[in-house]
């Protein structure tokens, strides 16, 4: 084909600017096709078409011979190419197809010059002059680079493009008919060529709208004569807007009614403008909108378009503000579910009893009975843990956003099983004699538990302080650094009596967490990088979060107060025990004398460590400085 100038409108496996790569082949279907040739991509004039361009998919890219047209944009493009003023070449694609930043498909719509490209490898290779030096050829070679445009949105443009393109067609394809019938051209037509065409409903319409014309005429004549006397200049209007300025005139709300407006939002019953707009326009029998120049009525006439609704963002069920719940689903996961809901444990400890060593024998000898030893036993009992409430029918039916009933269940259950899952680890909390108190020997925490099955250890900062750098820690070592290492050399020491199963989990406060995260080094690096981290040099398997946790305290036998600060232990040691049927049970009931629908959520179980010393609970005294949360 005859041709101004070739080159690569792009080239296959070369990264972008945007950080994408055109595969091989990725517009092998635009093979052979002609597609418009376009200044930087406008779409938006005529006069940004240059040419078209034939498309040539080749091993290394897809190559564009292009062809100027005779538009002065085209001239004047030429000229830019062959002096060498433009030097770039990109193209237009749309239904792309991508895998990750790779370009796998796309049809090319259409070939730019450009400033500047994306494509390290596209440039226009050769020039052609037609004329007298039309053998004659110029290679172009530029540091530019070629941009493929990725963006979905033109295709939208393209859309828009077609349907106007559709359109003039249609038009012209209709005068084109016309002409052929013995019509006569638009700009050849007279005003009784155009009246002559309309229909009868048309021509009704223009002879009501001449009498109102010649109407306002008289009036305005009348008027001009009223002004010479001294009158008062009134505002012409356009016939077509004489049912509107009626409408108008007797809804327009003067600046004495907005007064008055005002004085009403003032006043102590009212206290709202909103409210008080909606008053006036109530007992002036009048709706009104804002629109410019005051508040008239419109179509719709709702004063409540001034102030539109609220809408929320989340729509549906309000979202629930709690405290940590990551740790509740955790424990009730973890803790051993038995079928028996009365637990009873039988320990027998037999270290350290020196009469039941083994004993050496000599002849002669009378042999010795071993000596006697104790049988330790407890049972527990279950008790019964209710959620109950109540919700008026009223609000079912008015509430429509969401489902009412099944919001207000999934609360209920989410505090059934934080209340367990508090008694299982720490107590209910309440004071004894309190009637709904669940009594810890049918739940039993695990921090306020026997010392046979909880080994309750002291945080000692001071001993780690001293072992570290005796004592001038505080010039190598911050606070968070002496307090991670006493809390390993706790926990490490403590395990040494721990006789639970597998690998126990630490149960700490979010802030407890963080202060070990934060211990430095010398060089102000961090010790431990993660959690996962720490967690092994706890040896336990994970760390668990409970901003429930914070600040608890018991006083123990010898009247001491011991702050808690963590708890270990394997809860599949723990045992939740409850028979068929008191497993978590809903109960709905409707109340025809109150109209309500009541909701009872209740399990009746016990719970209890079932091995000794498989638990290890981390405290702080109280009477000294506190530097853990």
């Amino acid at each position: 084909m005859k041709y101004d100038f070739s080159g690569w409108a792009t080239r296959n496996d070369l990264t972008c600017s945007d950080g994408r790569v055109i595969k091989k082949d990725a517009f092998k279907h635009n093979d052979g096709e002609i597609v418009p040739l376009v200044w930087n991509h406008q779409h938006n004039n005529p006069d940004n078409v240059l040419g078209h361009a034939m498309l040539e998919n080749r091993e290394d890219g897809v190559y564009a011979y292009c062809e100027f047209n005779d538009s002065e944009s085209g001239i004047t493009a030429r000229k830019l190419v062959e002096h060498g003023d433009v030097r770039s070449l990109s193209i237009f694609a749309n239904q792309l197809k991508e895998s990750g930043k790779n370009v796998l498909h796309g049809v090319i719509r259409e070939v730019s010059l450009v400033l500047a490209g994306a494509n390290p490898g596209a440039f226009i290779e050769s020039v052609i002059a037609h004329g007298a030096d039309s053998e004659t050829g110029l290679i172009i070679g530029y540091d530019e680079n070629i941009m493929l445009y990725h963006s979905s949105d033109k295709e939208d443009d393209d859309k828009k493009q077609g349907k106007k393109e559709d359109e003039k067609s249609k038009k012209d394809s209709s005068e084109k008919e016309n002409k052929d019938n013995g019509e006569k051209d638009s700009d050849d037509e007279t005003v009784e060529d155009v009246f002559n065409s309309m229909t009868e409903k048309q021509k009704t319409a223009a002879y009501a709208l001449i009498a109102q014309a010649i109407s306002d005429k008289k009036s305005d004549d009348s008027e001009k004569d009223d002004e010479k006397k001294g009158g008062n200049k009134i505002m012409k209007h356009n016939v077509f807007d004489n049912d509107d300025r009626q409408q108008v005139s007797k809804n327009v709300i003067c600046h004495s009614d907005q007064v008055d407006i005002v004085k009403l939002a003032k006043s102590s019953q009212i206290g709202s403008f909103q409210t008080a707009l909606g008053i006036y326009a109530e007992e002036n029998e009048l709706q009104h909108d804002a629109v410019s120049g005051g508040f008239v009525q419109t179509g719709s006439g709702n004063v409540t378009e001034l102030f539109p609704e609220y809408k929320d963002v989340r729509p549906g069920a309000p979202e629930l503000i709690t405290s940590d719940q990551g740790w509740i689903s955790v424990v009730m996961s973890k803790v051993h579910k038995s079928p028996i809901s009365r637990i009873r444990t039988s320990q027998v400890d037999i270290r350290n009893i020196d009469s039941l060593r083994a004993k050496g024998y000599e002849k002669g000898k009378q042999k010795k009975q071993a000596g006697n030893f104790k049988l330790v036993r407890r049972t527990t009992d279950p008790q019964t843990v209710y959620v109950k409430n109540a919700l008026h029918r009223d609000d079912i039916v008015d509430i429509t956003d969401f489902d009412y009933v099944q919001y207000l269940y999934g609360i209920d259950r989410m505090m059934l099983n934080e209340e367990l899952a508090t008694a299982i680890m720490l107590g209910d909390g309440r004071d004894d004699g309190d009637e709904d108190k669940i009594a810890p020997e049918h739940i039993r925490p695990i921090w306020l538990d026997d010392d046979l099955y909880t080994i309750h250890v002291d945080l000692d900062v001071a001993a780690a302080k001293a072992e570290l750098q005796g004592s001038n820690t505080g010039a190598n070592f911050g606070e968070n650094y002496v307090l991670a290492e006493a809390m390993i050399n706790t926990v490490l020491y403590a395990r040494e009596k721990y006789k639970g199963t597998g690998t126990p989990d630490y149960f700490c406060t979010p802030h407890m967490l963080n202060v070990m995260l934060l211990a430095r080094d010398l060089n102000g690096r961090r010790i431990y990088a993660s959690k996962a981290e720490l967690a092994s040099a706890l040896n336990v398997g994970d760390i668990v979060t409970a901003e429930q946790f914070e600040g608890k305290t018991r006083t123990t036998e010898d009247n001491k107060t011991k702050k808690l600060l963590g708890i270990i232990a394997n809860l599949n040691d723990y045992s939740l025990g409850a028979t068929k049927g008191g497993e978590v049970t809903h109960f709905t009931q409707f109340d025809i004398d109150f109209n309500q629908e009541k909701s009872l959520l209740e399990t009746r179980c016990s719970g209890a460590l079932t091995r000794v010393y498989s638990a290890i609970a981390i405290e702080e005294p109280v009477a000294e400085t506190n530097v853990a949360g």
